[in-house]
Parts: C-alpha cells; sequence; structure tokens
C-alpha cells in the first residue's frame, strides 16, 4: 500500500492550485507595516466573495453594534487588518485543499474546527506568555495551518485514510505514526511538500513540517513551534474539533520547561478560545 498511497498523494499535490492571487496580494500587503485599511480595501474589493464574507461577519452579533455596515474600509478598521488577513488566508485554504464529503476518511468541518482552535489558542498562550503583539498573529497562522498535511491525505485517499486514523485511536498513537505505518508517509511530510509550493517559509513551514518532531528541532522558531505544540495538546484534550488525533500522550517536560505556562493558563483562554472559534467559523462557513 505505501508506494501506491505517496503515488496517490503526489498526483493529487501535482493538482492542487496555488493560492488566489488576490489572497498572496493581501498577504504581500499585510506584512507591509505601513498598510492602511484603504491599501487592503483596493484589492480586496476584486474578489466579491471575500468582500461578502467580511462584511457578514462585521455585522454578526460577536462585532454588530447596532447599525448595519455596508462599506468595506469600515469593515475592515473594525475588524483590523491582521484579522482581515488571517480570515482571507483561513478561507483560501479552506476553499484551495477541498472540503468535499464525498468519500472522505476525515471530516472536514471537525478537521477546521480543530485547526482553527488550535491557531486561537496558540495566540491566546502567547499573548499570556507577553509575546510581543506583533507577532501575536504569526502564532495564530502556524496554528492554523499545522495539520494541512492532512487534507492531501484525506483527499487523495478518501476511505482509506479511515485506516490509519482507526489504527492510531485503536492502538492509542499518535495519527502521524499511523499514518506512517500505513501510508508510508505522514502528514508532516505532506505539508512540507505544501510549503514548497506555496512558499510557506519560515515559523508557519517550519511548524508544519516540525509539530511532531518538535525535540529534534534547531532551528529559529522554537518558542512558536513549542506554543503550537501546547495548543494542539490542549485543544485535543478539551475535544474541540477533531483531527484524528484522540491520544496525544504527555507532553515532555521540556515543552513545560521552555514554555513556563501559567497554573490558570487553560482555565484562562478556554472561553476566549470557544468565542474565537465562533467568529472563524462564521466566516468560513464551515
Amino acid at each position: 500500500m505505501p508506494d501506491d498511497t505517496i503515488a496517490k498523494i503526489r498526483q493529487h499535490l501535482e493538482r492542487m492550485p496555488s493560492l488566489p492571487i488576490t489572497v498572496a496580494k493581501v498577504l504581500e500587503i499585510c506584512d507591509n507595516p505601513r498598510t492602511r485599511p484603504s491599501d487592503l480595501n483596493r484589492v480586496i474589493a476584486l474578489d466579491p466573495v471575500l468582500v461578502g464574507r467580511l462584511i457578514k461577519l462585521v455585522n454578526s452579533a460577536y462585532f454588530g453594534g447596532g447599525r448595519v455596515i455596508h462599506s468595506l474600509t469600515r469593515a475592515i478598521v473594525m475588524l483590523g487588518i491582521n484579522t482581515v488577513k488571517n480570515m482571507a488566508l483561513s478561507a483560501a485554504v479552506l476553499a484551495t485543499l477541498g472540503r468535499s464529503k464525498e468519500h472522505e476518511g476525515l471530516g472536514v468541518e471537525g478537521f477546521w474546527r480543530h485547526s482553527v482552535g488550535v491557531g486561537v489558542a496558540s495566540k491566546l498562550i502567547a499573548k499570556q506568555r507577553g509575546i510581543d503583539i506583533y507577532s501575536l498573529e504569526e502564532y495564530f497562522t502556524a496554528g492554523l495551518l499545522h495539520d494541512i498535511g492532512k487534507i492531501p491525505l484525506n483527499a487523495a485517499l478518501g476511505r482509506d485514510y479511515l485506516v490509519p486514523v482507526a489504527l492510531a485511536d485503536r492502538d492509542h498513537i499518535s495519527l502521524h505514526q499511523a499514518e506512517k505505518n500505513i501510508c508510508g508517509i505522514d502528514h508532516t511530510e505532506v505539508g512540507g511538500l505544501i510549503t514548497q509550493s506555496w512558499k510557506l517559509y519560515g515559523p508557519v513551514g517550519d511548524t508544519i513540517i516540525w509539530h511532531h518532531n518538535y525535540l529534534e528541532y534547531d532551528g529559529d522558531y522554537r518558542d512558536l513551534l513549542y506554543t503550537v505544540v501546547l495548543a494542539d495538546w490542549f485543544i485535543i484534550n478539551s475535544e474541540i474539533g477533531f483531527a484524528g488525533n484522540r491520544h496525544p500522550g504527555r507532553l515532555p517536560p521540556k515543552v513545560w520547561q521552555y514554555l513556563k505556562p501559567n497554573d490558570e493558563l487553560f482555565a484562562i483562554i478556554k472561553p476566549e478560545v470557544t468565542n474565537e472559534i465562533n467568529k472563524a467559523s462564521l466566516f468560513l462557513e464551515i
């Protein structure tokens, strides 16, 4: 099965489209510290679907102040540039990697709820630890995308992807171990191929590739990587969404010693995590 599986996955990745031009431009603009809402407005206005989602989000119960907002620029101001960037990237990845429900082994809705949860938890953990406010969005994006390698596996294998998912549950092992045993490749390796295709280098790419082999990581983004690992552990144990892994196991002391989380950290962030997931889910329509 491994040779056939790897061939199917590579064929699927070869057919995978690039990120939409609009979203790539949004990411480029948002990386400029001098970006203004009007700069984003000119790009986003070219994407009616994205405009509609942002207007819907800003007029939702989470943001609405009693007055209906119709202006895109006003919506960008109210939501904030970083929120707009993350929502645009989330929607693009969801659309690009697919959300078909036919013959799937892993439910896409549960997967994205888990992914958004890890993104939100990563950002909130970093915030509680006093990480620079301008770096928080990187924590969100890295957490959001850490498991994207599972989507091509799920899409290429269909119901066959249930085999490693079931093995992980039966043997109480991590899904990436079960994938390697059954498929000959795991979602971090597939995710690495996606990072090359989309040029998601730096902290996001490193997190996608190393989030299960984090103790071997010697790069520049250990703080972010360990934060996503802790957030992933928290979201799985909180049973928020489902990404095929019910048994994360214990985190090694090295992670706790490095991050030094407050004893009340999880009690503090859990209500915020739920609220932020609901915001993102509304926007992404999942």
